[in-house]
């Protein structure tokens, strides 16, 4: 079993959380197209929601996966998806590895204060030319003495305008593309670092998100993670938990939209009787549900293999592909039998519609999740047969 009463009463503090520090802000956050991360996560921090799964010693938890597992599916409560994106992207996509592979003084440099809730982070691996096909970045990291100096750009990068530090992803050699990169931990306030603009997104306008420029700006090769040469590989063990962590927080979310859209449709009435009594509505809706549940169970048996020190990457993979899809069908159908109050953005559903459309893309595109399938299936064309 996945959960137990162990997890009940950190679930209970997270619910009563979002209740009462992001839920009733939501609206404002989302107008003002930015929320207050750094005091948002030093509550957290302070409540010990940023390292549940992370090593005691730097001011974690030291739980299971499974406790962050329910609080990525606990955010999905939150009325935004901006928000608990971008909380995801600081315990479960700038982190992992670094609390994995980081040497115990880099670990308390940018871990530590990043689990307190002192320090934003973020994650920098996409670029205007590289965002799905990782092994193609161009920015690099050349050897200089005792430290990287680094150029280039990063893309698409939430928390990246308030950031304090950045999980980078960067080529630190000329060598094959697998084994070139190197994870290093860049502080935002290094001389060369420009933060060049903040994006306007069609969703989750609440996060920010940034392009990022690198010109020379040095930094000390301690503050690698691991070993150099294995960026990309240690960034693809970081995808697992990025990708369980995206799907499992579109849980309640997809579960809200179906109640509201219920509830909307039982009081709206159209040709005689309400728009729920129509057998396309409800059927729909009831098998929208049946597909939620589908998922979970998916995410549920990963997550449980993941805490079993399993290799996950299929399942994971196909977590994150089901629910970028689902996420789509589901606010689309939703939207639809909203009518023309669908289409308004002072409604829940036109904004789960919106945010949503960012699942099948960010973390790796649905074409890149039924690429890796196919490479583990060996029908990806090319491969040689076993």
């Amino acid at each position: 079993m996945l959960f137990t009463s162990d997890h009940d009463e950190p679930r209970r503090i997270l619910q009563k959380f979002i209740a009462a520090e992001i839920n009733p802000f939501v609206d404002e956050w989302e107008a003002a197209e930015q929320f207050p991360s750094h005091e948002l996560f030093k509550k957290l921090g302070d409540l010990g929601f940023l390292g549940l799964n992370k090593p005691v010693a730097f001011g974690g938890q030291g739980l299971d996966y499974s406790y962050a597992l329910m609080m990525a599916e606990e955010l999905g409560a939150i009325k935004c998806g901006g928000v608990p994106m971008a909380i995801g992207v600081q315990t479960d996509m700038a982190t992992p590895a670094l609390a994995r592979f980081g040497s115990d003084e880099v670990r308390r440099e940018f871990l530590a204060p990043a689990i307190a809730g002192d320090a934003v982070a973020c994650i920098g691996v996409s670029e205007p030319g590289a965002g799905s096909d990782v092994a193609s970045i161009k920015t690099s990291a050349r050897s200089d003495g005792d430290d990287y100096v680094i150029n280039g750009g990063k893309m698409w990068i939430t928390n990246g305008v308030k950031a304090d530090w950045i999980c980078l992803l960067a080529n630190t050699s000329d060598g094959p593309v697998h084994r070139n990169k190197s994870l290093i931990c860049v502080p935002m306030k290094s001389k060369g670092v420009q933060v060049a603009r903040k994006l306007d997104k069609m969703g989750m306008r609440s996060s920010d998100t940034a392009q990022i420029f690198f010109d020379e700006v040095r930094v000390p090769k301690r503050n690698r993670i691991g070993e150099e040469g294995q960026g990309f590989t240690y960034q693809m063990v970081q995808f697992q938990e990025e990708r369980l962590w995206g799907a499992a927080a579109c849980l309640k979310a997809h579960e809200t939209i179906i109640n509201d859209t219920i509830e909307y449709t039982r009081n709206r009435k159209a040709f005689g009787q309400s728009i729920l009594d129509n057998q396309i509505v409800h059927f729909k809706l009831a098998e929208m549900q049946t597909e939620v549940e589908l998922l979970r169970a998916l995410i549920y048996r990963a997550a449980e293999a993941l805490v079993a020190g399993e290799d996950v990457t299929k399942l994971a993979t196909m977590a994150k592909l089901k629910a970028g899809r689902l996420g789509r069908e589901l606010t689309d159908a939703c939207l639809q039998y909203w009518g023309g109050m669908g289409f308004m953005n002072e409604t829940p559903v036109s904004r789960a519609y919106r945010d949503s459309r960012l699942t099948s893309i960010g973390g790796g595109a649905d074409e890149v999740m039924l690429s890796v399938l196919c490479k583990m299936m060996g029908t990806l064309p090319g491969m040689k047969q076993k």
